[in-house]
C-alpha cells in the first residue's frame, strides 16, 4: 500500500532533493578542484625537478634527489619506463603508483619519477571528507526538512481540525496572526459564519413555512373528509372529493417531513421501523397508479431489517421513488427489491430528465434548463432525506432501458 503524499512528506522530500542537488554540485566542484590542484602541484613539482636536474646531469655534476624522487637519464632509464612519449602521467609499475615526467634534453631522454608522493593520500582524504559531508548534509536536510514541515503543517492541521470539529466559527485558531495563516483562518471564519447564517435562515424558513401550511391543510383535509362522506352516493362528486382528500393528506405528509428535516437529526426520535413492511405498504399504496397500463408492479423481499428512523421519513423517501416509477413507466415493469438495509426500485420507463439528474448529482445547470427548479421535487426530497439519515442514494441507468434507484441505510441505523 502506497504511503499518502502528505504535505509534510512533500516538504521533507523537497529539502532532500535540494540537498542531493547541492551535494552533487559541490562534489563535481571538489573533483574538478582536486584534479586541477593535482595537475598544478604534481606537474609543476616534476617540471621544477627536471629543470634543475637536467642541466646538472649534462654538466656532469651530481644529481641528488630528495627522498622519493628519482631522476633517470639515457641508459639509466628502466626498461619499463622507456619508450614513453613526452608528458606528465600516472603509471603503475609492479603494483606501485608512480608520477612520471618524460622529457628530452640535449643529452637524450630523461624521466623524473615521484615514488612517494603524498598527493594520493591527500586526494583520498579530500574525497573522504567530501563523502562524509555528503552524508552529513543529507541527514541534516532530512532533519531540517521534517522540522520545517512540522512547523509549517502543524498550524494547518490545527486549523483543519478546528474547522472539522468546530462548535463556533470564533473558536478557530490563528485568527490573530498577521501572517498568511491568519488570513486563511479569518477567511475560513468569515465563510463559515456566512454558511451558518444561510443554513439557519433556510432551516427557520422551512420550519415557518411548514407551520403556516399546517393550518390550511388541516382545514382542507377536514373539509374534504366531510365532502367525501356526504357525496358517497354521487359518483360525479365523490371521486373529485376523494382526489382532494388524497392530495391534502399527501401535502400534509410533505409538510410534516419538511418540519422533521428542518431539525437536526440528533434531535429527532428514531423508533425502530421494519423496512420490508413499510416498503410493502408503499407498494400497495401506489399500485393504483399502474392500473389501466401494461405495467407490472412487483416486490421481492430478502433478509428482514429494522431501521431506527421516523417512519414518515422512510415512507416519503421510498414512496417517492415507487410513485415516480409507476407514474412515468407506460409499459413494462416496476420492480421493488428489499434486502437487509437496502432498497432498490427499477423501472422500464423513459429515464429521468437531464435537469433532474444534474440536481441529484449536485451538478451546475446553465441556460434555460436552470430555470425549471420545480422539476423532480420528489427525487430531490428523497435525496434530502437520505442525506438527513446518512443513507447512500444512487441513480443508475439500466442497460435494457429505464432507471434504477438504490438506497442503502447505514449500519448504525440497522437492526437485523
Amino acid at each position: 500500500m502506497a504511503r499518502p503524499r502528505t504535505l509534510q512528506r512533500r516538504i521533507t522530500i523537497a529539502y532532500l532533493v535540494l540537498a542531493l542537488c547541492a551535494c552533487l554540485l559541490f562534489t563535481i566542484i571538489a573533483m574538478l578542484a582536486v584534479e586541477g590542484i593535482e595537475e598544478r602541484l604534481v606537474d609543476q613539482r616534476l617540471q621544477s625537478v627536471a629543470t634543475w636536474a637536467s642541466p646538472r646531469h649534462i654538466a656532469g655534476l651530481p644529481v641528488e634527489m630528495p627522498a622519493g624522487l628519482i631522476f633517470y637519464h639515457g641508459d639509466s632509464i628502466p626498461m619499463s619506463l622507456r619508450g614513453l612519449p613526452p608528458d606528465t602521467r600516472e603509471l603503475t609499475v609492479d603494483g606501485v603508483d608512480l608520477q612520471l615526467l618524460v622529457g628530452k634534453d640535449a643529452a637524450g631522454d630523461f624521466v623524473v619519477v615521484d615514488r612517494d608522493s603524498d598527493y594520493e593520500k591527500i586526494e583520498a582524504v579530500v574525497y573522504s571528507i567530501v563523502a562524509a559531508g555528503f552524508g552529513g548534509l543529507i541527514i541534516l536536510a532530512i532533519i531540517i526538512g521534517r522540522y520545517t514541515a512540522r512547523r509549517f503543517v502543524t498550524p494547518i492541521s490545527a486549523l483543519a481540525e478546528a474547522v472539522r470539529h468546530r462548535d463556533s466559527p470564533t473558536a478557530l485558531p490563528l485568527l490573530d496572526n498577521e501572517d498568511e495563516m491568519g488570513v486563511l483562518a479569518r477567511a475560513f471564519s468569515e465563510r463559515t459564519t456566512e454558511l451558518n447564517r444561510f443554513l439557519a435562515r433556510e432551516r427557520f424558513f422551512t420550519g415557518d413555512v411548514s407551520h403556516e401550511l399546517r393550518t390550511p391543510l388541516t382545514v382542507i383535509t377536514g373539509a374534504a373528509e366531510i365532502l367525501a362522506e356526504r357525496t358517497t352516493g354521487q359518483p360525479e362528486l365523490h371521486e373529485p372529493s376523494q382526489r382532494i382528500l388524497r392530495a391534502a393528506r399527501e401535502a400534509a405528509n410533505r409538510v410534516n417531513v419538511l418540519l422533521l428535516l428542518a431539525r437536526a437529526p440528533q434531535l429527532i426520535d428514531a423508533p425502530p421501523t421494519p423496512l420490508a413492511s413499510l416498503v410493502r405498504d408503499e407498494v400497495e399504496r401506489n399500485r393504483p397508479l399502474c392500473s389501466g397500463k401494461p405495467v407490472a408492479l412487483t416486490l421481492t423481499t430478502g433478509e428482514e431489517a429494522v431501521i431506527d428512523a421516523r417512519p414518515e421519513l422512510l415512507a416519503t423517501a421510498i414512496g417517492n421513488l415507487i410513485r415516480n416509477a409507476c407514474q412515468y413507466t407506460l409499459q413494462g415493469s416496476v420492480h421493488v427489491h428489499v434486502s437487509g438495509c437496502s432498497v432498490s426500485v427499477e423501472d422500464t420507463g423513459p429515464g429521468i430528465p437531464p435537469t433532474v439528474r444534474a440536481r441529484l448529482l449536485d451538478q451546475a445547470l446553465s441556460g434555460p434548463q436552470a430555470d425549471s427548479a420545480g422539476t423532480g421535487i420528489g427525487l430531490a426530497l428523497t435525496k434530502r432525506i437520505c442525506e438527513h439519515l446518512s443513507a447512500a442514494f444512487r441513480v443508475t441507468d439500466r442497460p435494457t432501458g429505464g432507471t434504477a434507484f438504490h438506497i442503502v441505510f447505514p449500519a448504525h441505523l440497522t437492526k437485523s
